[in-house]
């Protein structure tokens, strides 16, 4: 089954088998069997990745948004679909003490593995929430910045997500988002033939002026893309190859 109306539970049933594994090597194909050595490929040092609570990393994500953000000293930030933690961590390290940093899944468990691995690296300035991406648990005009990794793909309703990231941004705070588009749309056959995370990471994907027109619907300013390449693990699959691109977009309220 493909329907967009049930992906998010779908996906949701997805990254909670992904949170409780302890071995990557039975992972999905979809996913890349070393994620340390993915990490670093998309745009994370080793310093990123050796700074963070172990277990952190594990090959989610489509390019790095942390440098995008240009997050400073005492900023509140948002990390949208923030999985285990690594990019609510990495932003945790730029804004400080006098900063904050809230994290939001819609997946518990992955929220728990975070706020377990937040425990244990003594992070407090850091907090991690279940919420679906369409309703933030956040309040109004609260967040200097946004970040998100690779997650709004997932929505069938991709507008009420930036509306809703619009809503909780204060006047002139900022977006910087990676995400996955499509080149074109793919046909029933060939999604029921894929993988299944493929499968669902497709079916939610839309094409990038589509993508686009949603951030300014929700009346964002000054959008700009400043990344976009075909996507580093579409080749895997001949099927896919040329036809998903990573996008790195930013923009202000």
């Amino acid at each position: 089954m493909t329907g967009k109306d049930d992906l998010p539970e779908r996906m949701r049933d997805q990254y909670a088998r992904i949170a409780s594994e302890r071995d990557s090597s039975t992972r999905s194909s979809a996913f890349p069997s070393d994620p340390v050595e993915y990490a670093k490929s998309i745009g994370y040092s080793k310093r990123d990745i050796e700074s963070v609570p172990e277990g952190t990393v594990i090959g989610l994500g489509c390019r790095n948004p942390i440098g995008l953000a240009d997050l400073k000293e005492g900023e509140v930030v948002l990390d949208l679909g923030c999985g285990c933690g690594f990019d609510a961590f990495l932003a945790a390290q730029r804004v400080g003490g006098t900063g904050r940093v809230i994290g939001v899944d819609m997946t518990p468990q992955m929220v728990e593995k975070a706020r377990s691995s937040a425990a244990r690296g003594q992070y407090a300035n850091v907090e991690f929430k279940v919420g679906a991406i369409e309703h933030l648990p956040v309040e109004d005009n609260c967040m200097d910045a946004v970040i998100s990794n690779c997650v709004i793909n997932h929505s069938p309703d991709k507008l009420t997500v930036f509306r809703e990231l619009y809503r909780v941004l204060k006047p002139g705070g900022r977006i910087a988002v990676s995400d996955l588009v499509v080149q074109e749309e793919f046909q029933e056959a060939v999604l029921q033939s894929l993988d299944a995370m493929w499968r669902d990471w497709i079916a939610g994907a839309v094409g990038k002026e589509e993508y686009l027109t949603a951030i300014a619907d929700a009346r964002f300013r000054d959008i700009a893309v400043v990344f976009e390449r075909e996507f580093g693990m579409s080749p895997m699959d001949e099927r896919l190859k040329g036809k998903i691109v990573s996008l790195q977009v930013k923009a202000r309220k």
